[in-house]
Formats: structure tokens, sequence, C-alpha cells
């Protein structure tokens, strides 16, 4: 299958092609680049939703009562659902696990499950472009769920047009969501197996680390969602409380994006460079040279830093 062969049926929604698409930019392939260039001026109708929080917190039950409610109204859903790496095989230690499966026949969901491969943040580095990928191919909302590992968790922000913390009671987790800083990223707060004891409890603990925060004017305040996913109670509350957040901020909808585009590029460039570097600035087996002068405090990480920089300016000067 050729490049522009694949990037045309994936436009057209092909399942199979968007399926292909999404290897190739997780095993970050410079066919995968030279597909989202191609696909990448068809992006951007997608409403991007993020759905973060604790491990056993039924993420993944509310994502799927989510899609079903979405599905009801007549939009057509992406989900990507991203687990936790195996330190083995490098494989998601869930990815083999049958997701959703009351949605396996419907035409207007597209699910896909990614392993984090250990990159900070919960989230694959390649998210970004498959929650891309499925813009391109016509989803209407992407739902991303995260792995859930508390303070590293904070990424959600810069993939995402709305982050969504779900939280259990019992679990100590207000107290935690206060040392992660999930109470700045939080859009809206779910507390789900809401059948448990203590949820009030825990919703008071949310109400008053809110009301520590000051909320200007017209400001959006989290909503806090009791919610059971097992039964979908709670659910159209939410879905509902996510149109309100999206009408909310229609108007800065544009600078959250440009945000998101900033941190992407800034990664890209940092990626690239580095790649630069090992690839065309440093001798084979440099760089591990210089790890083990840094190690035995023979040199300090900036004077590398800047010896490295230095020479990367001069090459590029002398190439002109």
């Amino acid at each position: 299958m050729t490049e522009p062969s694949l990037s045309e049926r994936v436009l057209s929604g092909d399942p199979r092609a968007v399926a292909r698409a999404i290897s190739l930019v997780e095993d970050e392939s410079p066919s995968g680049a030279r597909l989202v260039q191609r696909i990448f001026a068809s992006t951007g109708r997608a409403y991007l939703i993020g759905v973060t929080g604790p491990p056993g917190a039924g993420k993944s039950t509310l994502v799927d009562r989510l899609t079903a409610q979405i599905r009801a109204g007549g939009e057509t859903v992406g989900v990507v659902a991203v687990d936790p790496t195996s330190p083995f095989s490098g494989g998601a230690i869930l990815g083999d696990r049958v997701r959703m499966q009351a949605h396996a026949g419907d035409a207007g969901v597209f699910i896909r499950s990614m392993a984090t491969r250990g990159h900070l943040g919960g989230l694959a580095r390649a998210t970004s472009e498959v929650a891309l990928i499925l813009d391109a191919a016509g989803k209407d909302v992407v739902l991303i769920e995260t792995v859930g590992v508390g303070q590293d968790e904070v990424d959600i922000v810069r993939t995402a047009d709305i982050s969504i913390v779900t939280i259990v009671p019992g679990a100590g987790d207000e107290v935690q969501a206060l040392k992660a800083g999930i109470m700045e990223i939080a859009d809206i707060f779910v507390v789900n197996k809401s059948d448990r004891e203590g949820v009030d409890r825990t919703v008071m603990s949310i109400e008053s680390l809110l009301s520590l925060q000051a909320f200007a004017a017209g400001e959006w305040r989290p909503p806090i969602i009791k919610a059971e996913a097992t039964t979908g109670k709670g659910v159209p509350e939410l879905l509902e409380a996510i149109g309100r957040f999206r009408r909310h901020t229609a108007s800065s909808l544009g600078s959250r994006r440009r945000a998101r585009a900033e941190w992407r590029l800034r990664e890209l460039l940092a990626q690239r460079f580095l790649q630069f570097v090992e690839r065309d600035v440093l001798e084979p087996g440099e760089f591990d040279r210089t790890l083990e002068r840094i190690g035995a405090r023979e040199l300090d990480p900036y004077t590398a830093a800047d010896g490295i920089l230095q020479r990367a300016i001069r090459d590029a000067k002398a190439a002109e």
C-alpha cells in the first residue's frame, strides 16, 4: 500500500487504513511522519476528551458508557486507550484485553489500545498523532483514556480539549489529587463508584480544595459529578457537563489548541535535535562516553551540553 493511497483511505474513514496508519505513527517511522503531513490539513474538527485518574477508578467502564451515550446522539467516536508498558516486552500490559465488546460491531466506533512505552505522563508519545488520524478519519469525538499513574498524568492537558479526572471514594484520592496537581488540570471531576461508602466525604474534600482557588467572574469552575459507570448512572450528566464546558470555552479553544501545538512542536524539535546530534555531531560511542564522564564527576552536564551545542552550531555553519 503506497503512502498516498493510505492517506486517502484514512480520510475516507477506512478502518483497516486507520489501523495501519496508527501502527506507523506508534513505531515512529518516517512513513508515519509523512502520513501525518498528508492528513494534517484535514484535522481539527474532532473534539478530544481526556479521561484520567488513578488505577481502579473505573475509567475504562466510564469511557465505554460515554461512548454509548455519544453514539446515541448520532456522533461517531474514536477511543485511544493508553495502557501501562511491560518492562520486559515493551508491549501494553492490558493491551490484549477485550475492551468495550458492546461496540465491536459498530462502524461508528474505532477503538485502539496503546502502550506508554515508558513515556512520562501516562501518555504514549504518539497519542496526539493517533488522535489526529482518528480526527482525519471523520470521528466527531475522540476519547483518550490514560494509564492513570498519579502525578505524571498531567500531560493529558497537552493532548485533549477537556480533561476529566475520575476519582473513587475511600482511597484517599482527594489528598493525592492535591499532591499531584490534578486540581489544576481537571475541567470536570467524576466521583465514580458512588455507591461506595464515603462518596459524600470525597465530594466535600474536592469542594473544599476547589474553594481554595480563586475563580474570576465567568471563569469555568470544575463541576463534581457522582457516577456509577457500571450502571450508567451519572453518565448523561457528565455528557451534559462536557457540552457546557465546550460551549463555555468555544471562544478560547483556539488558544488551547495553539498551546498544544507549541508543546508538540517543542517536543519534536528537541527529539529531532537530539537525533541530529547523535547521528551527525558526535562520534560513535561518544554519547555513552560523555555519560560515563558525567557519572564519574569528571564533567558536569551543563559543560557537556554547551560543548555539544557549540559543535552542532559550528558543523551547521561549515555545511553552509
